[in-house]
């Protein structure tokens, strides 16, 4: 980053003199005028009749097999809110950015101008011939989980919503470790979960699926404390019909208050609430249980400054940030898990696969080594998205919802040679000038 520009100012020159951060590039050999009559007309008659006789063979003739759609309705874009569609734009490019050079994968941004929940489920719905899979995005709530539901049960290819899954799968991987650390397990903790939106309800139901009991948690939205008398979820269970069956199960002890009182001698805290410092008090965190993990998501600032958990007792601290140790950060998996699902081709994203997916992000950074500052993988360390990918896509096959079948071998080398060729292709028109070096200041 130039020196005399802060990240806004370098964020905005840039942006402007690249005109965004996507385009769409040619991958066969065009060598002469005659070329386009095999990629077009008239050669192109014989793959859309292959096609026409036998839909599946779209996977073999078009790009469609590597092909995602990053929509989103910019009605909750991280750390602006409801901003619309337009403004939601540079978002989605960045996640198309990701996804190529992470996993591999060709992804297109689009932002859609609903005017209903109906409207925006529909338009996706008939998005599906042309994709491999779905990456809903910064799409609030509740209309996020009534859209996701829905689509997930409407079409046969993958739907994801990386606000939920991905933050749950990374979130899990981290705490994992995390608990690997401090030497505690994860059947007998005490979790407190701050904030109910998107992410922590998708925390929640991965722990669950991990053999997390109901009677170790206990959730606070932003009026407190959830519980069996909560009667403003009550009356809204038919929008939030996770948190109401929350309230039922969680809290075997009928915690009442705040968020003070649900991390009194809790072991760890998982918040992804209200942007801090001061949204968790450091004497929360020294009332919590001896070795306490503290997750502080929030961006741009977590709930709590690391510094000041770690002096109130915090053993180990993780925050949405690179710019602190243990970052939890989406982009650490869904470019590998999207990886995986589509070179197996498979129809959805099952709670195990993204299990597999979190637990071998755990296993990738306890090859190489852990410690309470370091509990998660980096982006840029070799050899993590094959293998997440890897492991999603084993899990698809054994869930029975892939339609092809790949030895783990197979799928590593597929996965690393594709993000390869990603990122060379991406070197290359660096090299060769065809992507300018960004301007001196």
């Amino acid at each position: 980053m130039t020196a005399n520009l802060q990240p806004d100012e370098h964020a905005l020159r840039l942006h402007a003199y690249y005109s965004g951060k996507m385009q769409t590039l040619p991958k066969c050999a065009i060598r002469t005028l005659a070329d386009f009559s095999v990629w077009y007309s008239p050669g192109v008659a014989a793959p859309c009749r292959a096609i026409a006789r036998d839909p599946d063979l779209v996977y073999d003739y078009t790009n469609r097999g590597n092909l995602v759609a990053v929509v989103s309705d910019g009605s909750r874009i991280l750390g602006l809110g409801n901003i619309g569609p337009e403004a939601g734009l540079p978002v989605m490019e960045g996640k198309a950015m990701l996804f190529k050079h992470l996993g591999g994968v060709d992804a297109v941004a689009l932002c859609l101008r609903s005017r209903s929940e109906d409207e925006f489920i529909r338009a996706v719905e008939m998005l599906e011939p042309s994709f491999g899979a779905i990456n809903l995005e910064d799409i609030a709530q509740p209309g996020c989980f009534r859209i996701l539901a829905a689509l997930r049960e409407r079409m046969d290819i993958p739907v994801w919503h990386d606000d939920q899954q991905g933050s749950a799968v990374v979130a899990l991987a981290g705490l994992v470790n995390a608990l690997a650390v401090v030497g505690k397990r994860l059947d007998s903790v005490r979790i407190a979960l701050l904030g109910m939106g998107a992410a922590n309800s998708a925390v929640c139901r991965l722990l669950r699926a991990s053999g997390v009991a109901p009677a170790q948690i206990v959730a606070c939205d932003r009026r407190g404390v959830l519980h069996r008398g909560r009667a403003d979820i009550a009356r809204m269970q038919d929008l939030y019909p996770d948190k109401w069956a929350l309230c039922a199960e969680s809290n075997p002890d009928a915690i009442t208050g705040g968020p003070a009182d649900a991390l009194r001698g809790a072991d760890v805290c998982v918040a992804f609430s209200a942007p801090g410092p001061g949204t968790i008090e450091p004497a929360w965190v020294r009332a919590m249980a001896r070795d306490a993990i503290v997750f502080a998501c929030a961006n741009p600032v977590p709930e709590i400054w690391p510094q000041a958990a770690h002096e109130a007792g915090a053993k180990v601290v993780a925050t949405g940030r690179g710019d602190f140790p243990n970052q939890v950060n989406n982009s650490l998996c869904f470019p590998a898990i999207f990886r995986g699902v589509l070179d197996v081709r498979a129809r959805t994203i099952t709670d195990s696969m993204a299990l597999a997916a979190a637990h071998e992000l755990a296993a990738f950074a306890r090859d190489r080594g852990i410690s309470e500052h370091d509990i998660v993988p980096r982006m840029d360390e070799p050899g993590l998205y094959p293998r997440v990918a890897a492991a999603t896509a084993m899990a698809a096959q054994a869930d029975g919802v892939a339609r092809l079948s790949l030895s783990r071998e197979a799928l590593l080398a597929g996965a690393t040679a594709r993000i390869a060729a990603a990122r060379g292709a991406t070197a290359t028109l660096m090299r060769e000038g065809l992507i300018a070096a960004p301007p001196a200041a």
